[in-house]
């Protein structure tokens, strides 16, 4: 058989693939393992894992298979199909169950062939005994050589198949990657944009989401991305917060409502429960749910204890989905009557508070990942309270120093700051962390981060800083 005519090619898109190397050097060398064995990459929808798989792929003999919702009968019958492409006449028998279909594969594939389950929960749900087959194949002496590679965006049930403890798949995976969002820079390295304030302000709307980034491709402008894709009600990520609560959750109306809470500005416990009119108690494990999922970031004040529920502050972990609950969830009956341009014009007018917080959250992700002020820190965390003196103040980003005990840097991000104003807010924030109570005693390494037009002064770091991470 000449199997250079059956190997995977690499996936086409109008977007580069980019970054990701480190997750494709160790499928690479999970799928070259001579006994072969299985592989896992699961997260949440649209970050690139297909294409990944894909890429990983190329030049190989596999099988790539995308499950769906049909009866189990129609799955085996595309499954068949695909391995044909493979094994010529595979697909020209019935196949009653998985175990007869997937034990011929396995006997009959050549070494180093590859069968790719993607959205695997989606066959799981109409045949639950399929788990259990895959670990038979995976636990028959003598059957090395051939290699699996599952998939699947619904994280919780990604979680039951593969991570659980009582799983049947549970430990037999060489290799389980969970995909995250890209950083800001290889947005622009995906989309040729040689601006780092441009990139970011695409990237405080679209995340690092490669899908996203695809789908804004085609447009001249982000104005344009924005209206067409996310404000029209037509629009292909209209509705992507329910799709995102659908593959993991059964009911997603509680979900929905603590997202649109914190979009608003709640960003406490009590004040989400309330609003609600739920006592905080039962509001706990929604939140954690939707922190597991990356879709929402628990933080404390720097120097707080990680569990200090008391001071503990919310809000939306991804891009699209902050943008989305501050702009569209409260001007849905204006989309749906077609007044997407007066809605348009509300987003661009009130944005660059939008974007602040973006920045500020974007600075925080940065301090830790490079060296800054030629020295390296630790996580940043913002820190809110009474001051020394009483009154009320809060620090944008502070980070503890890994190699000079007692000193901290503190950071204030802003979109803008003029030449003329930076020793006035340089002044400032000094002075700000003389009254933080909780950097007492220590040395503090001020730095104004200014997003747009960043001065060339001491002090001050820009967007081109944030583009080196990741």
């Amino acid at each position: 058989m000449q199997l250079e005519h059956y190997v995977i090619t690499a996936y086409s898109s109008a977007v580069e693939f980019v970054d990701r190397q480190r997750e494709l050097a160790r499928l690479d060398r999970a799928l070259s393992a001579a006994e072969g064995g299985m592989v896992c990459v699961w997260g949440r929808r649209r970050l690139g894992k297909s294409r990944l798989l894909r890429e990983a792929c190329a030049g190989r003999a596999a099988v790539f298979v995308v499950g769906d919702d049909r009866d189990a009968p129609l799955q085996r019958a595309a499954v068949a199909r695909e391995i044909g492409r493979l094994l010529p006449g595979f697909d020209a028998v019935p196949y009653p169950t998985w175990d007869t279909l997937l034990e011929r594969f396995w006997r009959d594939a050549p070494d180093g062939a590859v069968l790719v389950l993607d959205e695997l929960p989606a066959m799981v749900a109409r045949s639950p005994e399929l788990p259990g087959v895959l670990q038979r194949l995976l636990d028959a002496p003598g059957e090395d050589g051939r290699c699996l590679a599952l998939c699947g965006s619904s994280q919780r049930m990604m979680h039951g198949l593969i991570l659980d403890a009582t799983a049947p798949l549970f430990g037999r995976a060489r290799e389980v990657l969970r995909i995250e969002p890209l950083a800001p820079r290889w947005l622009g390295e995906a989309l040729g944009l040689a601006d780092p304030g441009d990139v970011l302000r695409r990237y405080a709307i679209f995340g690092g989401v490669p899908r996203y980034w695809e789908l804004m491709a085609p447009f001249a402008d982000l104005e344009a991305a924005v209206a067409e894709l996310v404000l029209d009600p037509l629009g292909v990520l209209h509705d992507e917060p329910e799709r995102l609560l659908l593959d993991d959750l059964r009911e997603t109306a509680r979900a929905a409502s603590v997202l649109a809470l914190i979009g608003q500005g709640c960003s406490r416990l009590s004040e989400i429960a309330g609003r609600i009119g739920q006592p905080a108690t039962s509001m706990t494990r929604p939140l954690d749910r939707l922190v597991s999922l990356g879709l929402v970031a628990r933080e404390v004040p720097f120097g707080a204890a990680p569990k200090d529920s008391k001071r503990s502050s919310y809000r939306i972990a991804d891009p699209l989905l902050a943008f989305w609950y501050r702009f569209v969830d409260p001007n849905r009956s204006l989309l749906d009557a077609g007044a997407v341009d007066a809605v348009a014009e509300e987003v661009w007018r009130t944005f660059p508070a939008h974007l602040g917080h973006a920045w500020e959250s974007l600075v925080r992700w940065r301090i830790p990942r490079a060296s800054v002020l030629g020295g390296r820190w630790r996580n940043a965390s913002r820190w809110w309270g009474n001051g020394t003196d009483g009154r009320p103040l809060e620090l944008d980003a502070v980070a503890e120093s890994v190699d000079r005990s007692g000193t901290v840097l503190v950071v204030e991000a802003k979109v803008r700051a003029t030449p003329e104003e930076v020793p006035t807010r340089l002044a400032s924030l000094r002075a700000k962390a003389s009254r933080c109570p909780a950097l007492a005693g220590r040395r503090c390494e001020p730095v104004l981060w200014v997003m747009l037009d960043a001065p060339d002064t001491p002090g001050v770091l820009g967007a081109k800083e944030v583009m080196e991470a990741g």
